[in-house]
């Protein structure tokens, strides 16, 4: 429960969440109302396909001036605030006694790798090969996106930074040491994407010398954290007064211990009052530029393919297994780039004062007069949109992505059914996750959707059409923000724990239920030829491959001459 009388009456918490693209940071009552935001834009630097990264002097002062603003707008006495909580992207940051650039010289400033950035693509298939114990609690697979195999690149291609780096943390984990300056590692952080055992309470130091990272071993693990503590924790003696001049807060409130932004989001819907409030029953679908699935359960899954299970990630004392796909809105933004239409549908939008894929849903909604109807406007277009490959439950990679049944149709009118078939295609990416799961034991029985990607209504409802299950709506706007506040509402001591606070500062808004009679059929349809595109594609891959490796290595990386 939480503390009564005017304690929990005049009590403020702040929770911030760091983006692919922007810091963004809400105000929050005790019973989970949202009374203010702000937002800051975060640039990223992308000179090829690989490589991702920003500054994190750049996040820090976007997260500072998105507090201020939320303040602002608030309207409340920063005085209320008694804590405040972080949730980021799995971003890899090197902080040094200076900033340590990671590749341009001239901008020594880029001192994080986006968890986006796949140049380690190399280092996981060789870490892969070694069949290390860690392994199975990634689900068999480690990914590009996770830290070793980053760390191992660069100690490979950088090793002079590698060296001077004094710490590296995931993005959350700096966030709470510049706000805090405790070096504590969040549970959540350490476990889901540097091979921590947290049911063990330990690092694998076999596994750093196996890969070839032994000294992070030998030097006590000091550099990716000594101290591993539970999300909503209270970290240091609060808000240090650099940071607290700096966001406009008092110095000295709670600072807990955060999230990766995935997580906030499961936290801030997975148990909302109004549902079953039953995590393990729930799957939490964080949709923004990438997409997790956050699925908990009282014993471990070992599910192929995907992520964990991860001890006390999330639920604390409960398993966590996370899947998702690697691209998610960003793949249906490069998606309508290949069509003719988008420059002129992106006008028509700009017009209207909305994003083009908010634009195209509208347009979908209206033409076909119900949300479950849209899917015929597809009608034999077919996307598998694996642009940056399969997260889940392939961990694949090189995969990519597939489209099937395009014309030479260049008005808006086709665009609307690219769109609309690129919105199916990640649903029945969701369904595949979702079976895959149930069938190794960690089976769910509804949806609890975040994000920004997954607002429209339209997008709700295929994804329960698709998934064939009920998909929950939160009442709060913004869901990741609010899980972040609720770890800030623990670490203040307004409620006991997690599992307290989450029924009490969410709830549920609306639910969309999944159809029934044909367009079920169609969806049933539509699954079948995405897992058959998906075998096909691969199959093909494998065969090209094949050929490809009979050329010399610079044949095979320019082809054959033409002479």
């Amino acid at each position: 429960m939480a503390l009564g009388g005017d304690k929990a009456m005049g009590t403020h918490f702040i929770g911030i969440d760091v983006g692919t693209g922007s810091a963004r940071a809400g105000v929050f009552d005790a019973q989970g109302a949202l009374l203010g935001t702000g937002k800051a834009d975060i640039a990223m630097h992308r000179p090829g396909g690989d490589i991702a990264e920003q500054s994190s002097a750049q996040v820090w002062d976007a997260v500072c001036a998105a507090t201020r603003t939320a303040l602002g707008r608030a309207g409340i006495d920063p005085g209320r605030v008694t804590g405040i909580g972080f949730d980021a992207t799995c971003s890899l940051v090197v902080a040094g006694d200076g900033p340590l650039g990671l590749g341009d010289a001239d901008h020594p400033e880029r001192d994080i790798i986006v968890w986006m950035d796949h140049r380690a693509v190399d280092q996981a298939a060789r870490i892969n090969a070694g069949g290390h114990d860690v392994l199975k609690y990634v689900g068999g697979r480690i990914s590009p996106e996770m830290q070793t195999p980053k760390l191992l690149w660069l100690k490979e291609h950088r090793p002079e930074i590698f060296g001077a780096a004094r710490h590296f943390f995931d993005l959350t984990d700096f966030l709470t040491w510049k706000a805090s300056g405790s070096t504590a590692r969040s549970t959540c952080t350490v476990t889901c994407k540097w091979t921590y055992l947290a049911h063990e309470g330990r690092w694998d130091a076999a596994y750093f010398h196996g890969i070839g990272l032994g000294e992070l071993a030998e030097e006590g693990f000091v550099r990716i954290g000594t101290q591993v503590v539970p999300p909503g924790t209270p970290l240091g003696r609060g808000l240090t007064p650099d940071a607290a001049r700096a966001m406009g807060l008092p110095a000295g409130i709670a600072v807990a211990a955060g999230l990766i932004d995935a997580h906030a989001g499961g936290i801030g819907t997975v148990a909302a009052r109004g549902g079953p409030q039953n995590p393990v029953s729930t799957l939490g679908y964080v949709f923004g530029t990438s997409s997790c699935t956050m699925t908990t359960t009282l014993d471990p899954a070992f599910v192929p393919g995907v992520w964990g299970p991860y001890f006390s990630a999330m639920v604390p004392g409960a398993w966590l297994n996370e899947g998702g796909q690697s691209a998610a809105g960003a793949a249906i933004d490069h998606l309508l780039t290949l069509h003719p239409a988008h420059d002129a549908a992106t006008a028509l939008a700009g017009a209207d004062g909305k994003s083009l894929p908010e634009w195209l849903a509208d347009a979908a909604l209206a033409q076909a007069g119900d949300a479950s109807q849209a899917v015929r406007l597809a009608a034999h277009l077919h996307v598998v949109p694996e642009f940056l490959g399969n997260r889940a439950p392939f961990a694949d990679p090189h995969a990519r992505a597939a489209i099937l049944g395009l014309g030479m149709d260049s008005d808006v009118q086709s665009l609307v059914a690219l769109y609309v078939a690129g919105v199916c295609g990640l649903g029945h990416g969701l369904r595949q996750i979702v079976e895959t799961q149930a069938a190794h034991g960690a089976g769910v029985d509804r949806i609890a959707i975040s994000g920004g990607a997954g607002r429209h209504p339209l997008i709700r409802q295929i994804l329960a059409d698709a998934t064939g299950l009920p998909v929950d709506v939160t009442a709060c706007d913004e869901p990741v923000l609010l899980g972040s506040a609720i770890l800030a509402a623990v670490a203040a001591g307004a409620f006991p724990d997690i599992g307290t606070a989450m029924p009490a500062m969410s709830s549920v808004a609306a639910t969309h239920h999944p159809a029934t009679g044909p367009v079920r059929h169609l969806h049933d349809a539509r699954h079948a030829a995405f897992t058959t595109l998906q075998d096909v594609a691969r199959s093909i891959r494998a065969q090209t491959q094949a050929c490809l490796n009979r050329f010399s290595p610079d044949q095979a990386a320019t082809g054959p001459s033409h002479s």
